[in-house]
């Protein structure tokens, strides 16, 4: 038993170490004694301050984010030094003037609103030292916790905002003054403490905060144990695994690299050891990792701000995205069976697995927090108080057994690593906000949407096209909220004006900002999962897109028919739609991964994807072109394969 535990341990150490690798957030000072105790306190602090206003009412808009910020700029600058080389064990003596000096920036709307009101708008020169700092301060913690790509964007987004005069064609403006600015991105509700950090600190703080709290109780694990139940005898079991796991993980965590770290040190093994090639191990993991946060009820931060942004209930982007979900994890379904079924790759013996009902019989009870939040949404509550209720039966469901029974310590731990989780998205948000408040101030959204509706020519497939270039570009740096704030604010719009609906226009956006994540030569999760296969990081992203292939496809899809994100439709509709997007992700899928009956000629591949591409147009011609090709390559793959076992059985 002392073995195990060992092992167990050390396992952690290096997950942890991989993920302060792979992953900004995570390299954090890990501190210990009075100074750790004191972190310990503030992070616990913030929880308690987030679930106090939770249940007893928001505060006023900018007060309650102003707290907010003041909160996540102290732990970022106390936790993330200013220099790489500097200790991890303790905090540096600058680091904690930094993290005062932050924390009165905020401060300074809370103890001043009163008069900041009735001065509507009429800053002092203290008003302007204080806003011009604070606005430092959101942009060096940004580059602490996030990194450089988003304060490069931010620092463009500014200069665009003093260049406007000088600069031609649609591009210029009258300019801004540094007093105007600074005003409009601190002291108002259209910059750092805008719609991002609002979303930020109610009901994004909880659902992390959820998320913790599910993970103290081991539901990890028992994912990761019940989709090796369920899948891991089948052709290519672990892969399968992978899949299934990571979209079970995907429904409480946000985080690619976090899914890739969880499920990966166990899968990804497995595969290799199964027979699957180290980058294919890699790929699977990162694929399904990364669509975790497409993944209902809980779909990262991105997806509470979409809501707000489109102004319809969160309940409502959960009903849109779960077929589209469906649809991608399907597809990566699709592509690792194939590649199992082209290399011979077997299951695991079902001796060796775990039983079904064995598992929920002693784990099942953990998931009661998922479909208490799921009930709760879709009866009418609103997220913040979904989240709040979630929290605590999360707590009581452990409860049900001593064996996932967590103690006080254990609630305690939740609070502060609730906290440390959103500090990410908190100053994501902040940042995010400085972008926005640009675009509003010089108009710029204007300017870049005739341009690029110009330079598509007026044409809605252009403009997807360039629209989905631009949100992986970003999203190669940017993470996934600030992504979603930057292109929902300058593309979506866009979208709209050519006659996408709303929630489609947004939903596009969110998705190719998140699978960037896999799309080289910045991805993430598919450098993290070569990481733990020991696989070329470059090969792995090339393979991790293959299988993710579904996700370039699906917002097309909902695009051009928006049935698929149930708006606007009929019970017949949609399950046609899911039959011809399944055929025409299963054909795409055979042609990257050279299989389907047998293995595929270059005739055979050039009909699958054609025809696959022919379905994703709800179009009845289109889609019979596409069932005709289709029909002639898998005759083909047939009339070869009875070829072949006659020519076998004769020798």
């Amino acid at each position: 038993m002392t073995d195990r535990n060992t092992k167990l341990a050390d396992n952690q150490i290096n997950v942890d170490e991989f993920m302060a690798k792979y992953d900004r957030e995570s390299d954090y000072r890990r501190l210990s004694g009075s100074s750790g105790m004191a972190v310990a306190v503030l992070a616990t602090v913030f929880s308690l301050f987030q679930l106090y206003t939770a249940f007893f009412g928001v505060l006023d808009a900018q007060i309650q984010r102003a707290i907010h910020l003041s909160f996540g700029l102290a732990l970022v600058y106390i936790l993330y030094p200013t220099r790489k080389s500097w200790s991890r064990s303790r905090v540096h003596w600058f680091d904690l003037l930094l993290a005062i000096l932050s924390v009165a920036a905020p401060l300074y709307i809370v103890i001043c609103y009163k008069d900041l009101v009735m001065r509507a708008g009429i800053t002092t020169t203290t008003d302007m030292l204080v806003g011009g700092l604070g606005v430092l301060f959101v942009m060096e913690a940004a580059r602490r916790v996030v990194g450089w790509p988003i304060v490069t964007v931010a620092i463009l987004f500014l200069g665009y905002a003093f260049a406007g005069p000088y600069l031609p064609g649609a591009f210029a403006h009258q300019g801004v003054t540094i007093n105007g600015l600074v005003g409009h991105l601190f002291y108002t509700t259209e910059g750092i403490f805008g719609i991002p950090l609002g979303v930020s600190s109610t009901f994004i703080f909880l659902f992390i905060l959820f998320g913790a709290y599910l993970e103290k109780t081991g539901l990890g694990k028992f994912f990761i144990d019940l989709a090796n139940a369920i899948a891991g005898w089948a052709s290519g079991g672990p892969a399968k695994v992978a899949v299934l796991s990571s979209g079970l993980m995907g429904t409480v965590s946000g985080s690619s690299v976090g899914n890739v770290a969880g499920t990966g040190s166990l899968t990804i093994p497995m595969m290799k050891k199964l027979g699957y090639r180290p980058e294919f191990a890699g790929a699977v993991e990162a694929a399904a990792s990364t669509g975790g946060q497409l993944m209902p009820p809980i779909m990262g931060a991105a997806a509470f701000l979409m809501a707000e942004f489109v102004g319809t209930p969160y309940v409502n982007i959960v009903k849109a995205a779960a077929l589209p979900a469906l649809l991608y994890f399907t597809g990566i379904w699709i592509g690792v069976h194939l590649e199992a079924k082209r290399a011979g790759l077997k299951g695991i013996p079902r001796e060796e697995l775990p039983k079904v009902k064995y598992i929920l019989a002693e784990r099942g009870h953990l998931a009661l927090p998922l479909i208490g939040i799921v009930y709760l949404l879709v009866s009418g509550r609103s997220p913040m108080q979904a989240a709040l209720w979630a929290i605590a039966l999360s707590i009581v469901a452990s409860m049900l057994r001593k064996s996932t029974r967590i103690s006080l310590l254990d609630v305690l731990k939740g609070l502060e690593e609730g906290a440390r989780s959103a500090l990410g998205v908190v100053i994501a948000c902040a940042t995010a906000g400085i972008i926005i408040g640009v675009v509003t101030k010089t108009g710029l959204g204007l300017s870049l949407g005739s341009t690029l509706i110009d330079l598509a020519g007026g044409q809605l497939l252009p403009t997807l096209f360039f629209t989905m270039i631009t949100s992986i570009i970003l999203g190669m740096g940017v993470p996934t909220t600030a992504n979603y704030v930057i292109t929902s604010t300058i593309a979506a719009p866009i979208l709209v004006q050519m006659g996408v609906p709303v929630l489609a226009a947004h939903m596009f956006v969110f998705y190719f900002g998140i699978i960037a994540d896999v799309t080289p030569p910045v991805a993430l999760a598919a450098f993290a999962g070569a990481g733990i296969a020991g696989s070329d990081p470059m090969k792995t992203g090339v393979q991790a897109s293959k299988l993710a292939i579904a996700a370039f496809l699906i917002p097309y899809i909902f695009v051009l028919s928006p049935s698929l994100l149930l708006i606007d439709t009929t019970l017949p509709k949609v399950l046609m739609m899911m039959t011809t997007s399944l055929i025409g992700m299963t054909a795409v899928a055979a042609a990257i991964a050279g299989y389907l009956i047998t293995p595929t000629k270059w005739f055979d591949r050039i009909l699958f994807f054609i025809g696959g591409l022919m379905l994703i147009d709800p179009n009845l011609i289109t889609d019979l072109v596409g069932i005709g090709l289709l029909v002639v390559g898998v005759t083909l793959q047939w009339i070869r394969n009875r070829q072949a076992k006659t020519s076998l059985m004769n020798n």
